[in-house]
């Protein structure tokens, strides 16, 4: 399988950086998870395209403002395995796709992509996030 073209809603895995990692000094991810794509801008006529990804995480959140819990038939439709998942909003990393860390799922090489986000649930997803970007609640690593 080749490289998707990146488009807002495609999960795909990621090596994801905290920004508390960030802080600590930390360059590279420590876990490989499904990230949820927010933004894919065109950047230069050279192809490059600027892309935000949020993670999705099994972890219950401390703030419940800053995340959103994805319902149980999309975790399904996408192939996450069992359990609760979270979209994380207040942390995305920035990057130039399809950069370093784009990692293949497991048991499968080659194959970047778990599928769409529902439309309903990543219009929500956006929409929560541009709120964490514009009150200055969510963080932005760099990952270029």
């Amino acid at each position: 399988m080749s490289i998707p073209d990146p488009r807002p809603g495609l999960v795909v895995r990621y090596s994801f950086l905290w920004s508390e990692e960030k802080a600590r000094g930390i360059e590279e991810g420590t876990k490989d998870r499904p990230c949820a794509i927010v933004v894919a801008a065109k950047l230069d006529e050279q192809g490059g395209v600027r892309t935000i990804v949020a993670p999705i995480t099994h972890g219950a959140p401390s703030d419940l403002e800053a995340s959103m819990e994805i319902p149980a038939e999309a975790c399904r439709s996408l192939g996450l395995d069992e359990g609760r998942h979270w979209l994380r909003l207040d942390e995305l990393n920035r990057f130039v796709w399809p950069g370093y860390d784009l990692r293949s799922r497991p048991g499968r090489p080659g194959d970047y992509v778990y599928g769409m986000l529902p439309r309903g649930l990543f219009e929500q997803f956006r929409k929560a996030v541009l709120e964490r970007q514009r009150t200055l609640k969510g963080r932005i690593v760099p990952r270029d």
